[in-house]
């Protein structure tokens, strides 16, 4: 959102505002301006999710896992589990036969006891948006 637009919406002038979204740079609240990409204009708009489970549970071994999954360009989201599920990786790619690869590339990274994939059949909400409420 341009500076004005958003200076009108919260109510303050472009400088007085321009400052608070410097502090709350600084303070760390905002970390990252970024531009959002149109998956499908990327060829990438085939969304998996992968559910996996390990039989280990050592610092060395979910390290390895950690660093190597990080690495995997397609991976977009990771996320330590509680419940039956280790982890949970949101993967983006153009086709099955792309995430075939990624596949692939996941099962060296570490021993894994289950890897568990589920292909998003519709995009119904997304957004990067967080609740402010809260805050």
């Amino acid at each position: 959102m341009p500076l004005e637009a958003l200076a009108e919406r919260v109510g303050l002038s472009p400088s007085p505002c321009w400052r608070r979204i410097q502090k709350l740079e600084a303070q760390g609240v905002i970390k990252k301006r970024v531009a959002l990409l149109d998956p499908d204009k990327l060829n990438v708009g085939v969304t998996v999710f992968v559910a996996v489970r390990t039989n280990r549970h050592d610092m060395e071994w979910a390290e390895q896992f950690c660093r190597a999954v990080s690495d995997i360009p397609e991976v977009v989201e990771f996320y330590r589990m509680s419940g039956e599920t280790d982890y949970l990786l949101r993967v983006v790619v153009p086709n099955i036969a792309a995430y075939d690869d990624v596949y692939k590339r996941l099962i060296k990274t570490a021993s894994l006891y289950d890897v568990s994939s589920n292909f998003a059949m519709e995009r119904i909400k997304y957004t990067t948006a967080l609740p402010v409420d809260y805050a």
